[in-house]
């Protein structure tokens, strides 16, 4: 049974990228804890302010946002973090080699109910030609990520990353005894539990009868998109001859799990309803890091048509449109809006 940070030596990692995702692993870990705890952990309910992005912070998200800051901050490698909690680039250590950007907890409104939430983070070279407090140091294309990855506080908690090839998960095992049974040497297991490889190479079939969108949207959806959704509601007496079944978690991390696992397209369109912000997802924090994880297993992810990796960001909280998942459904779904 290999740990975390043996798979990633073993896959050529160098040792100062293993530093910061150990760093980010540990600060998961904590949270992973706390969260377990429910209304005992003091992580339930709203923080009563506002983020940068105008919504409601929930307790949890401030203390995820925190944790992460504080952990990572202290990582001689990292010189700048940038979070869909902050207004700005925070600087951390100007010899340090890599920026990190994270959604420190994806699924807010998932928190009160015990639904899916989770901790999406990304990683890119450090630009040696800017100070590493600006803002240029996070708009690179996603192609330029060295490593993607998220967390998944659910039954289990499950971290799924990619450092450049297959993208692989892993499953956090907190009970001593079980990790000893495991062959660990007792010396070495930490005291927060240890992420333990679960599937070195993760594969989204190419095919799929599942779909994920929110359908509350629909009457604001691009024309291309209703005319989707509906060729796929119809089943086998539409023109798709095929049934498809919806699943929707209210959560990103979510719905790309799922799909890693067993396949399935996720959308979520511009709404012309909404024509001061039409779109709903950040393509720094939520859209490329999923995007490299889904190319990682065999998958295919676009916005404004275009592949999402190529889309350079224009600006640090910037949304895109999102299309993602089984690389020949992904393919149908572009072929509507051609």
């Amino acid at each position: 049974m290999k740990t975390f940070s043996e798979v990633l030596a073993h896959n050529g990692v160098s040792t100062e990228l293993i530093s910061v995702l150990n760093t980010i692993t540990q600060a998961t870990k904590v949270l992973s804890e706390r969260i377990s705890l429910g209304t005992f952990g003091g992580v339930l309910g709203s923080a009563e302010q506002e983020n940068i992005q105008g919504e409601t912070q929930k307790n949890l998200d401030v203390l995820a946002n925190n944790l992460l800051k504080d952990y990572l901050a202290k990582n001689s490698a990292v010189a700048a973090l940038a979070s869909e909690e902050e207004e700005g680039v925070v600087a951390c250590n100007e010899s340090g080699n890599f920026v990190v950007a994270f959604d420190p907890l994806d699924g807010s409104s998932n928190i009160d109910i015990n639904g899916q939430i989770g901790t999406i983070f990304t990683i890119y070279p450090r630009l040696n030609q800017y100070g590493c407090a600006a803002v240029e140091q996070f708009l690179q294309p996603g192609s330029q990520q060295v490593c993607a990855g998220y967390v998944l506080y659910g039954p289990a908690t499950q971290l799924v990353l990619c450092t450049g090839g297959a993208t692989q998960s892993y499953t956090l095992v907190t009970n001593p005894d079980v990790l000893r049974d495991l062959g660990l040497n007792e010396g070495s297991i930490d005291s927060a539990g240890e992420y333990l490889l679960a599937n070195k190479a993760l594969s989204i079939p190419r095919e799929t009868g599942e779909f994920a969108i929110n359908m509350a949207h629909q009457t604001g959806w691009p024309d291309w998109a209703v005319r989707y959704i509906s060729d796929l509601v119809l089943g086998v007496s539409g023109p798709r001859e095929k049934t498809f079944n919806m699943r929707w978690n209210g959560a990103m991390v979510g719905d790309v799990h799922r799909i890693l696992l067993r396949g399935g397209i996720f959308l979520y369109p511009l709404n012309r309803n909404k024509p001061e912000c039409p779109a709903k997802l950040r393509l720094l924090y939520e859209a490329n890091p999923m995007a490299m994880l889904v190319k990682g297993a065999g998958g295919s992810a676009y916005c404004q048509g275009a592949s999402m990796l190529d889309v350079t960001p224009k600006a640090l909280h910037q949304r895109v449109e999102v299309i993602l998942g089984s690389a020949a459904e992904v393919e149908r779904c572009l072929s509507y809006s051609a």
